[in-house]
């Protein structure tokens, strides 16, 4: 990774990549009749350098997410250091590592993969620690619940069942703030079908903990399903930076 900028050229490429990704979301609010405003796009910087993330808080992005601990907090801390004027919030979407998640929670302004109650305790260490540090604010949570027909390893979500139950234990965990539920479409599956599912479990969590109304849910082949079943975050990579450089 390295905090310099790129050529003119890729601030093009991101600005296209931006401004099309836009128009889709407009056009998917149109259609479902709902106010652009209420739909918030986090742009997946995973895997790209930093250079692109600073690109995009200068091309007007707000939040970016990562799904490695360690890319993020590198990220964030180049970014402080070189355009410290720079405001982003910044999503951990990836799975969480048990081991991992004080080190998240220390990092991440907001985890969208909370799955099981094993995680609450680091992630509560982590974010009593920034507080105690200075933040000023709790970390927002999110329920992943899992879409998929039969479970699937690696993939990650809480059962439907086990959704509800797990949305009261964030809400009562010291430095957490419960902000709603996440998903992610089957493999092969329909995507309205499962964000419909979600939509279903997310009015629920809110009916229970107002306030906790955020449905993160789509991606960038399937945004516009999640905004038709009210997705209030989606989650956009390639749709805005183009295929994914190669590792190593």
């Amino acid at each position: 990774m390295t905090a310099e900028r790129d050529d003119d050229g890729r601030l093009r490429e991101l600005a296209s990549g931006l401004d099309r990704t836009r128009a889709r979301i407009e056009a998917a609010c149109e259609v479902a009749g709902r106010d652009r405003a209420d739909v918030h796009l986090i742009v997946v910087t995973k895997t790209w350098p930093t250079s692109d993330v600073l690109a995009l808080a200068e091309l007007g992005v707000a939040d970016v997410g990562e799904n490695k601990a360690g890319e993020l907090r590198a990220k964030r801390d180049e970014c402080a250091a070189t355009a410290p004027s720079t405001s982003l919030t910044w999503h951990f979407i990836g799975q969480i590592q048990s081991n991992k998640a004080r080190e998240i929670a220390r990092c991440a302004d907001v985890v969208h993969a909370v799955d099981r109650p094993k995680l609450l305790a680091g992630l509560s260490r982590g974010a009593q620690e920034r507080i105690d540090a200075g933040a000023s604010a709790r970390l927002a949570c999110l329920v992943q619940v899992s879409l998929d027909p039969q479970p699937s390893p690696g993939r990650g979500g809480a059962t439907p069942e086990q959704a509800l139950a797990l949305a009261d234990q964030i809400a009562g965990t010291e430095g957490l703030a419960l902000r709603g539920v996440m998903g992610v479409a089957p493999l092969g599956g329909d995507p309205r079908e499962a964000f419909t599912t979600l939509r279903e479990i997310a009015d629920r969590v809110a009916a229970t903990h107002p306030g906790a109304d955020w449905m993160s849910a789509g991606m960038s082949g399937d945004l516009e399903q999640a905004v038709a079943a009210g997705a209030t975050h989606l989650r956009v990579g390639s749709a805005v930076l183009g295929s994914r450089p190669p590792l190593g």
